[in-house]
């Protein structure tokens, strides 16, 4: 016990150093009018899309009280917006205008010189050495969480060169699980292409799940035909799995096929994807055709699953 009463003497002891480093003790940030709460919470706005103040809240940990009067002090400053939501009509979706995303970008290239002119001061082997220890703390930090994690990731729509991401993950993902070769690389770079140029935003989603801003997951639902959605590139990364993610995505996925008319969803899998299929299960789809194949240097067994909606 004892030990552990100076272990925690000495992390307050870098958290004292630490926040004075950055400035954080300062009433205000970066000489701003805002505090270090109020610049993170631009930086949320700024760099996500679709918040509401309920994501805040669970994101940042903040008091919904709190939040609320932050997001109102935003307003009367003009650098907020409040939008109902395309998709669900009860809740409001926040948005930067373009006077708050003004103020933000002040904001981050304020930051941006600040840090460099610490990192400036170190060689750049010391610099290596202070990103790699930071990061370390991060990760253990984000381990000894575990279960709490589960709160934290959050659904969005994708962003530019996520789908490049996409397909670098999934390809190294089912490498090094299954043994998969580069040909599967070069289908899963066909579908997102395909995604990108024929995209049809009243038929079709793509949804990305994230941690912590790190890309863990996505799905895609595709048009294919006037009656049938088909569920395509289904993925959660291993590092998140066990947090709901997987189902998380699918049920979007027939969420949004309902909503928009659709009476059917189809989707093609191999069997050798066991976590896939339990989720296709629990949802409800019915295996109505399977045959051998050779893909991916591997002979494998290719599963077509269906559900009515």
């Amino acid at each position: 016990m004892e030990g552990l009463h100076l272990n925690a003497e000495g992390v307050r002891g870098f958290n004292r150093f630490y926040t004075k480093q950055i400035g954080v003790l300062q009433e205000h940030l970066l000489n701003s009018d805002f505090s270090l709460t109020e610049s993170r919470i631009l930086y949320e706005l700024a760099n996500r899309d679709s918040l509401t103040s309920t994501d805040l809240c669970r994101e940042l940990g903040l008091n919904a009280g709190y939040l609320s009067r932050v997001i109102s002090k935003f307003q009367k400053k003009g650098l907020l917006n409040k939008n109902r939501s395309s998709s669900d009509a009860r809740a409001l979706q926040l948005e930067l205008t373009d006077a708050g995303r003004q103020t933000f970008d002040n904001l981050n290239r304020a930051s941006q010189s600040e840090v460099v002119a610490m990192l400036k001061k170190l060689s750049e082997s010391q610099q290596a050495q202070l990103l790699d220890a930071m990061a370390q703390i991060q990760a253990l930090l984000n381990e000894s969480e575990g279960s709490d994690r589960k709160e934290n990731y959050i659904l969005r729509d994708p962003h530019p060169g996520d789908m490049a991401f996409i397909v670098h993950r999934q390809t190294v993902l089912y490498a090094q699980e299954y043994g998969w070769t580069g040909e599967f690389e070069a289908l899963a770079a066909e579908i997102c292409a395909k995604f990108i140029r024929e995209f049809d935003p009243k038929f079709e989603r793509c949804w990305i799940a994230e941690i912590d801003r790190q890309i863990v997951g996505s799905v895609f639902i595709v048009r294919h035909d006037q009656d049938t959605a088909k569920l395509r590139m289904l993925y959660v990364d291993s590092s998140a799995r066990g947090l709901g993610i997987g189902t998380r995505l699918v049920e979007e996925c027939l969420r949004f096929a309902k909503l928009v008319g659709y009476k059917k969803m189809i989707l093609w899998t191999n069997s050798v994807l066991t976590d896939a299929r339990r989720i296709y299960d629990r949802a409800g789809f019915e295996l109505i055709e399977e045959s051998p194949h050779h893909s991916f240097g591997k002979d494998l067994i290719g599963q077509t699953f269906s559900k009515d909606l």
